[in-house]
């Protein structure tokens, strides 16, 4: 009976290791981009929905403000109807600088896109700096 010493090489030595090794980076490829891809599709899935819910509310407010303009200046137009014109342009004024300033904010403190993506090719790139 012959005994086999447990510190042999691993079968297929230098190139076997290389194989695994280039089996494990394109595993690792591939996974991350399974994880771009998808996010990239829910990206552009939340922009659309927000193109969409804008454009919407875009449209229906501008008529709102159109009609409520009319019925201010039809409602003071024997008495004060320069002073109500006036009024609602600069109401209007208020409000598109509160939704600029908003929307500065909004981009501002927006994550990231592919957050995810860049985190884990971090994480891979530590692990592969990091002494085994």
């Amino acid at each position: 009976m012959s005994v086999r010493p447990t510190d042999s090489p691993v079968p297929g030595g230098l190139l076997g290791a290389l194989r695994a090794m280039g089996t494990t980076l394109g595993e690792t490829a591939r996974v991350r981009g399974a994880i771009l891809g998808i996010e990239i599709r829910e990206e552009l899935e939340r922009r659309k929905h927000q193109l969409v819910l804008a454009t919407l509310a875009v449209a229906f407010l501008h008529m709102a403000f159109l009609l409520l303009s009319l019925f201010v200046a039809v409602v003071f137009w024997d008495t004060h109807r320069v002073a109500a014109v006036g009024l609602m342009a600069t109401l209007y004024l208020a409000f598109g600088a509160v939704a600029l300033v908003r929307l500065r904010l909004a981009v501002a403190t927006s994550p990231a896109p592919f957050a995810a993506t860049l985190g884990e090719l971090d994480r891979d790139l530590a692990d592969l700096r990091s002494p085994p």
